[in-house]
């Protein structure tokens, strides 16, 4: 099967999914740092806090002590770590100019300068370049090495360079279809791929996968 086919069976199956669920590009980011290493629910609980303490902008966030960030976003887990990790990234977004200024750069620069900021890796920044920026940048995460080494299409521990260029190099550079397509392998490694005990009978690539019924 090629990369292009893989998406259009998912979405004939799954169907459109129109992630990331947010209000502002802002709140976009945030939740890419949350939910470093922790399930999106408990990233909702944190944004939900956030919210409800009116503290949904970058000099919000600044404006709080370290100890009260981190009991607002206490529920995505690491947040002691977490909460350093935003302040960080609030204060270096507001020295770049703010939305509009990131907004400005090209995509390869917007990419390296979100890379820069310590504490962000390659998956949440391309999750911020993607969803807040929408910048044609695919998103290469566990449920992706997942559902394509068991197609048999990678073998699962390339860099995430190497994985995040073959993706790109075969599709249309199109943001609207990376942006549903990163949604889509995320359903499906949630409910049908999943680590254990995977629904291969249930799931729409089964009929192709060299591992369906082997996990």
């Amino acid at each position: 099967m090629r990369i292009l086919d893989i998406y259009r069976r998912l979405k004939a199956r799954i169907g459109g999914k129109d992630w990331w669920p947010a209000e502002s590009p802002f709140e976009v980011m945030v939740g890419a740092i949350l939910t470093q290493n922790t399930a999106w629910r408990n990233v909702e609980k944190a944004i939900g806090n956030l919210r409800a303490a009116d503290c949904m902008s970058p000099r919000s966030i600044l404006g709080l002590a370290r100890d009260e960030l981190a009991a607002l976003i206490r529920s995505s887990g690491y947040y002691n770590i977490k909460a350093a990790r935003l302040q960080n990234f609030c204060r270096w977004y507001l020295e770049q100019g703010g939305y509009d200024g990131l907004e400005a750069m090209p995509t390869h620069a917007l990419r390296a300068a979100i890379l820069g900021v310590n504490g962000v890796g390659p998956e949440t920044a391309d999750d911020i370049a993607l969803y807040a920026f929408r910048r044609p940048v695919f998103v290469i995460d566990a449920y992706t090495r997942r559902t394509f080494s068991r197609l048999g299409l990678i073998e699962g521990d390339e860099k995430y360079e190497t994985l995040r260029r073959m993706f790109e190099d075969a599709l249309p550079s199109d943001t609207a279809l990376f942006n549903e397509y990163h949604a889509l392998i995320v359903h499906h490694g949630k409910h049908y791929c999943r680590k254990r005990s995977p629904l291969c009978g249930e799931c729409p690539l089964a009929a192709d996968c060299p591992s369906a019924g082997v996990n």
